[in-house]
Protein backbone atom coordinates (compact mmCIF):
# COMPACT_ATOMS: atom_id res chain seq x y z
CA UNK A 1 0.00 0.00 0.00
CA UNK A 2 1.37 3.43 -0.91
CA UNK A 3 1.26 6.19 1.71
CA UNK A 4 1.79 9.91 1.33
CA UNK A 5 2.44 12.00 4.41
CA UNK A 6 2.27 15.79 4.34
CA UNK A 7 3.89 17.57 7.29
CA UNK A 8 3.37 21.30 7.82
CA UNK A 9 4.04 23.78 10.57
CA UNK A 10 1.11 24.55 12.85
CA UNK A 11 -0.58 27.91 12.50
CA UNK A 12 1.27 30.55 14.50
CA UNK A 13 4.66 28.82 14.32
CA UNK A 14 7.25 31.04 12.66
CA UNK A 15 8.55 29.70 9.36
CA UNK A 16 11.96 31.23 8.56
CA UNK A 17 12.44 28.93 5.55
CA UNK A 18 9.08 29.99 4.15
CA UNK A 19 10.03 33.63 4.64
CA UNK A 20 13.39 33.05 2.87
CA UNK A 21 11.57 31.42 -0.05
CA UNK A 22 9.14 34.33 -0.26
CA UNK A 23 11.98 36.88 -0.21
CA UNK A 24 13.93 34.97 -2.87
CA UNK A 25 10.91 34.68 -5.13
CA UNK A 26 10.41 38.44 -4.88
CA UNK A 27 14.08 39.02 -5.70
CA UNK A 28 13.66 36.85 -8.80
CA UNK A 29 10.77 39.00 -9.98
CA UNK A 30 7.87 36.83 -8.88
CA UNK A 31 5.62 39.53 -7.45
CA UNK A 32 2.40 38.92 -5.56
CA UNK A 33 3.65 35.89 -3.61
CA UNK A 34 2.71 36.14 0.06
CA UNK A 35 2.48 34.00 3.20
CA UNK A 36 4.81 31.22 2.00
CA UNK A 37 4.91 28.17 4.28
CA UNK A 38 7.16 25.21 3.61
CA UNK A 39 6.77 21.64 4.77
CA UNK A 40 7.79 18.04 4.16
CA UNK A 41 6.36 15.36 1.89
CA UNK A 42 7.14 11.71 2.55
CA UNK A 43 6.04 8.87 0.27
CA UNK A 44 6.50 5.24 1.24
CA UNK A 45 5.17 1.74 0.68
CA UNK A 46 3.86 -0.05 3.75
CA UNK A 47 2.82 -3.69 4.17
CA UNK A 48 -0.42 -3.94 6.15
CA UNK A 49 -3.53 -6.11 6.35
CA UNK A 50 -5.79 -3.20 5.53
CA UNK A 51 -6.25 0.54 5.61
CA UNK A 52 -6.96 0.66 9.33
CA UNK A 53 -3.73 -1.15 10.25
CA UNK A 54 -1.71 0.93 7.79
CA UNK A 55 -3.12 4.18 9.15
CA UNK A 56 -2.40 3.10 12.74
CA UNK A 57 1.21 2.20 11.91
CA UNK A 58 1.75 5.40 9.93
CA UNK A 59 0.32 7.47 12.78
CA UNK A 60 2.80 5.83 15.15
CA UNK A 61 5.63 6.63 12.72
CA UNK A 62 4.58 10.27 12.54
CA UNK A 63 4.14 10.60 16.29
CA UNK A 64 7.50 8.96 17.09
CA UNK A 65 9.80 10.14 14.29
CA UNK A 66 8.49 11.80 11.16
CA UNK A 67 6.75 14.85 12.64
CA UNK A 68 7.50 17.08 15.60
CA UNK A 69 3.93 17.15 16.87
CA UNK A 70 4.65 20.09 19.17
CA UNK A 71 5.02 22.41 16.16
CA UNK A 72 3.88 20.34 13.15
CA UNK A 73 0.66 18.85 11.81
CA UNK A 74 0.53 15.87 9.49
CA UNK A 75 -1.96 14.26 7.16
CA UNK A 76 -1.86 10.72 5.80
CA UNK A 77 -3.15 9.65 2.38
CA UNK A 78 -3.38 5.97 1.45
CA UNK A 79 -3.58 4.37 -1.98
CA UNK A 80 -4.22 0.64 -2.35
Amino acid sequence: MKARIHITLKTGVLDPQGKAIQTSLGALGFDGVDKVRQGKFIELDIAADGETEARERLTEMCEQLLANTVIENYTIELEA
